[in-house]
């Protein structure tokens, strides 16, 4: 890097390796003797940066065998990201006079009220409105960055636009205009700047600085891609510099011109455009950012040289003229076709294609674990796509592998964070059964020894709960606690709750964040702060709490999960220290600079990498490029730039699957050229096999043997069983079933929050009918209280109440209608014995009939069994409780059945309520299916004395689905295997 005139700009290429070639070519030209790197002052574009340009230092001197040295003073001067702030590390420059940043969360709350005010009575919900402040700031990030003011909205270029638009584009332009205008008059009178207007200040006053009086110390500006007008005029300042300079990465020296200029204007406003960017700009190239910022800080691109040194993990320069194909624009690819084959030359990569993420995760684990075997050498799997992420930390854990994900993960998807948002959850939702037992469940709630009594409690609750969602709040809990038996318990819990159950309407934010900070300490202890996660959360909170406080934040209490949940997924929370040395997993931003043996890219098809382009909610595409703004697509060049810095290592796997959560997956654009350049040839070759079959493989067994149809035979001492008149029908049918729910005493349970059940709606209509039958009362007057008392959920009234009252209303004018006919028995148990067998049910009605005989009755919620099934023996319950009332079992009744009937309150047309109809099993009338009336009885007692004998008194099996035809439910498919081995029965 000897002395030469013009700026002192240079380039490292990607095969070079970046931290460890800019190390190797710093430490020899800046070292001193006594100081060592002391004086230098090295500009680095993020913090992730400094940390791997300070592990290439470590790297650096130990290979020299020395025991340390002072490092150069390293500050974050900018990335291609708005979040990192810069400011603070130039301010002992001396710019004491630039205002100080607006805090960022304040900025988002007094946007979000200028807006509300803004809108008037169209503003949307509280949610809605911080949202689309979240967007107005980012767009005023984007077009202060580019040192773009809001005068510029007026420009005649912008202006010619307005007709153009359509309607809601305008909307959004004048919304942005005023808001824009508001809060700089605000930021006025506070005296204070957006962040990146102070950050452009600061580069400009440092450019000034530096420009008048050089610095005695050396300034180097490395990694710094950022194309901003102001960082890029520091630049220049720096690379003019007596001992200054600035390192590009990979920037491509060797680009042909004609590719160079069909790259198009990149930011150059020279000659006729009337914007510094053009439609046909190639702004998806991986280089197109780095001639903007060339051209901004007025530097040919002749003058960059090549870096003189390379790192310590450098690959072979083979592949370097391949990357730069790989990238050519349109008309530059079309010589695709006329490559000599040492200019499409990929040695050393491969390409990993997977049916889906989890083979994928699987086989990249595999190639990871493959490569540290090797001693010393490094692995980074680079993907922006964090559920892939996740899945490889989880498999890398097969061989006690640790691998930290330095991307982090988002605030809301951690312990401490998801029980923030469970508590807002339930705020929202009444304490809804779900949200309600996640939070007395979750893992950090009673951390420490007496978390199994909580947890005993929590889950006797729980199974009390399950069904149809009970009425909102806390109040109805207490029942539900009480037949629980845990109300103890429960008072503790709801006093720690009550707090956050505030009523429905506007809230004030730093209030309900107290409250929950409150009630989450209540719950949990230090566990909730102690770790990472909690760590983000106290800070997040604080800050939040603090500044809705100052701004007087209100939001609806509905919003609040909503409003949390968005604002901590802006939150990344970074693992600690402690993976293994040599295996690191990147985000794409985190990936620059870089360096491993082995790069693996993960996660290769289009909406992950490359991201889909987010177009500005508010303003216009066109308005951004009269503006001078870059395009949606401009992250896309972005996004290709780190792909061809991972391709400079020495050894490359490209990752994709071909499916993804949402259906199949479209390869990346950047795969597909890969293989277009490589050619089918040369890219079968290059394909990853090995570890493909072994991934899926290597949960891989012995085939199971078949699994034969159940058929249980217990002891004669279990068989012999009290049996319900409903078991009867399940013990015909499917004796597994009977089996199941009678000997083993398994039973279904209802998830939290279920839709209500066929089960739950008779039982419902059952206890209404009973109440209405004893009490004579009006039937809406009992079916209210019923459903009062059955602590239904009043959405879920609202939509069955109505269908069960007018079914109700049919049963009620129907028996009004009866002549000669009375019911006379309801809701009765009864009990009998045959064959020494003890038979129990429960008759729903029974009408005594005007020659003396009974009339019995069963109401259905739903519909009837068929004729088919009666004459089958699956459906025997009237049958059996007519032997029943024959035979003495109901004490108040008894006497000979000769009707038998199913009251359905099911829909039907012919009603006149439009519910309720009459269906009988017996053979009547122009029915084709049946048993005759005379024949009922005695058919009913065969049935029922054959089961008896084969099943309770014999030594017959509990076949699983005996009777394929018969229906049945589905409870106890997966406990008979029934997938296994159903069209495998002899």
């Amino acid at each position: 890097m000897g002395e030469r005139p013009g700026p002192s700009i240079y380039s490292i290429a990607a095969h070079r390796g970046f931290a460890d070639a800019l190390v190797a070519g710093l430490v020899p030209r800046y070292r001193d003797d006594t100081l060592g790197l002391a004086k230098l002052t090295l500009l680095l574009p993020s913090t992730r940066a400094v940390r791997t340009v300070t592990e290439a230092f470590i790297r650096h001197y130990g290979a020299e065998g020395r025991k340390g040295m002072l490092m150069p003073r390293m500050a974050v001067v900018g990335d291609l990201d708005l979040d990192e702030t810069l400011g603070a590390l130039l301010d002992p420059l001396g710019a004491t006079d630039i205002p100080p940043p607006v805090d960022p969360t304040k900025r988002w709350l007094r946007l979000a009220e200028i807006l509300r005010d803004e809108m008037g009575d169209d503003a949307p919900g509280s949610a809605t409105v911080l949202r689309l402040a979240r967007d107005i700031a980012a767009t005023m990030d984007r077009l202060l960055v580019e040192d773009i003011g809001p005068e510029a909205l007026l420009k005649d270029a912008v202006l010619d636009l307005l007709g153009d638009l359509s309607g809601h584009w305008q909307n959004g332009l004048h919304l942005f205009a005023r808001v824009q205008t508001r809060w700089l008059a605000e930021l006025k009178t506070l005296g204070a700047l957006d962040a990146a207007s102070r950050r452009n200040r600061l580069f400009d006053y440092a450019a000034k600085r530096w420009k008048e009086t050089p610095p005695k110390t050396p300034i180097v500006a490395a990694g710094v891609t950022s194309a901003s007008p102001a960082l890029a005029r520091m630049l220049r300042v720096v690379a003019e510099l007596p001992e200054g300079a600035v390192i590009l990465p990979d920037f491509d020296v060797s680009m042909q011109e004609s590719v160079w200029e069909e790259l198009g204007a990149a930011g150059d406003d020279e000659g006729e455009r009337d914007t510094p960017f053009e439609r046909g700009d190639a702004i998806t190239h991986p280089q197109y950012h780095l001639k903007l910022l060339l051209n901004r800080m007025g530097i040919a691109r002749e003058e960059v040289r090549p870096w003189h040194r390379k790192g310590m993990m450098a690959a072979s320069p083979d592949r370097t003229h391949a990357i730069s194909n790989l990238f050519l624009p349109p008309e530059a690819s079309k010589g695709w076709a006329q490559l000599p084959a040492e200019k499409r030359r990929l040695a050393g990569l491969r390409i990993l294609e997977t049916a889906n993420p989890e083979e994928e995760a699987q086989a990249i684990a595999l190639l990871v674990r493959q490569a540290i075997a090797e001693p010393e050498k490094r692995v980074a799997v680079v993907t922006p796509d964090r559920g892939l992420a996740r899945r490889i930390v989880q498999h890398l854990r097969r061989w006690n592998l640790e691998a930290d994900d330095s991307a982090g993960q988002p605030l809301s998807q951690t312990p401490a964070g998801r029980l923030f948002l469970l508590l807002a959850e339930v705020m929202a939702e009444g304490a809804a059964p779900v949200p309600l037992m996640a939070l007395l469940e979750h893992p950090l709630v009673r951390f420490g020894q007496d978390r199994g009594a909580w947890l005993k409690q929590a889950r006797a609750l729980e199974l009390e709960l399950r069904g149809p969602r009970p009425a909102p709040g806390l109040e109805p809990m207490g029942e539900i606690a009480e037949e629980a038996g845990v109300t103890e318990w429960w008072a503790e819990a709801h006093a720690i709750l009550d707090p956050i159950m505030v009523n429905a309407g506007p809230v004030k934010l730093s209030d309900i964040l107290n409250d929950f900070a409150d009630a989450g300490e209540k719950l949990c202890g230090d566990a909730l702060w102690s770790r990472e996660d909690g760590r983000a959360l106290s800070a997040f909170i604080e800050d939040l709490r603090l500044t809705a406080e100052d701004v007087g934040t209100s939001i609806d209490a509905a919003d609040c999960h909503t409003v949390l949940r968005e604002a901590m997924e802006m939150v990344a929370v970074r693992p600690p220290y402690g993976g293994h040395p040599r295996v690191a997993i990147y985000g794409l931003l985190e990936s620059r600079m870089s360096r491993a043996d082995l790069v693996i890219c993960g996660g290769m098809n289009e909406g992950s990498w490359p991201a889909t382009p987010a177009t500005d909610p508010l303003l216009a595409p066109p308005v951004l490029r009269a503006l001078g703004v870059p395009g949606a697509d401009f992250r896309i060049g972005l996004s290709a730039h780190d792909l061809a810095a991972a391709l400079g290592a020495p050894e490359v796997v490209l990752s994709r699957a071909e499916r993804d959560i949402s259906g199949p997956a479209i390869p990346s654009r950047f795969l597909l050229r890969v293989k277009a350049l490589l050619g089918q040839d040369l890219a079968a070759r290059h394909t990853e096999t090995v570890m493909l079959a072994v991934a899926k493989a290597i949960d891989t067994t012995e085939p199971a043997p078949d699994y034969a149809r159940p058929e249980p035979t217990p002891t004669a001492q279990q068989r012999l069983q009290r049996i319900s008149v409903t078991a009867l029908d399940r013990l015909r049918s499917d004796p597994y079933q009977f089996y199941a729910s009678n000997i083993l005493r398994l039973s279904d349970l209802d998830t939290l929050d279920a839709e209500p059940s066929a089960a739950w709606r008779g039982t419902a209509a059952h206890e209404i009918l009973e109440e209405w039958h004893k009490s004579g009362r009006p039937m809406a007057e009992v079916a209210g209280e019923v459903l009062q008392q059955m602590n239904a959920h009043p959405l879920m009234r609202a939509l069955w109440q109505p269908r069960l009252m007018k079914a109700l209303e049919w049963v009620e004018d129907t028996i009004a209608g009866f002549d000669g006919r009375k019911p006379a028995l309801f809701e009765e148990w009864g009990e009998v014995t045959f064959q020494g067998v003890h038979i129990f049910g429960k008759v729903d009605r029974i009408d005594t009939l005007s020659d003396g005989t009974l009339a019995i009755v069963d109401y259905k919620t739903g519909g009837p069994p068929t004729g088919k099934e009666v004459e089958a023996g699956f459906a025997l319950q009237l049958g059996t409780i007519g032997l029943m009332a024959e035979a003495g079992g109901f004490e108040k009744l008894t006497g000979t059945a000769t009707r038998f009937e199913y009251w359905s309150l099911a829909k039907n047309d012919k009603s006149d309520t439009g519910f309720g109809y009459i269906a009988t099993p017996v053979l009547e009338g122009n029915k084709r299916s049946g048993i005759p009336p005379e024949d009922f009885l005695p058919q009913a007692r065969e049935y029922l004395e054959g089961a008896l004998d084969t099943w309770i008194l014999g030594d017959a099996p509990f076949t699983a689905r005996l009777n394929p035809d018969a229906k049945v439910y589905a409870t106890y498919d997966q406990l008979m295997r029934l997938d296994e081995w159903m069209g495998r029965e002899e």
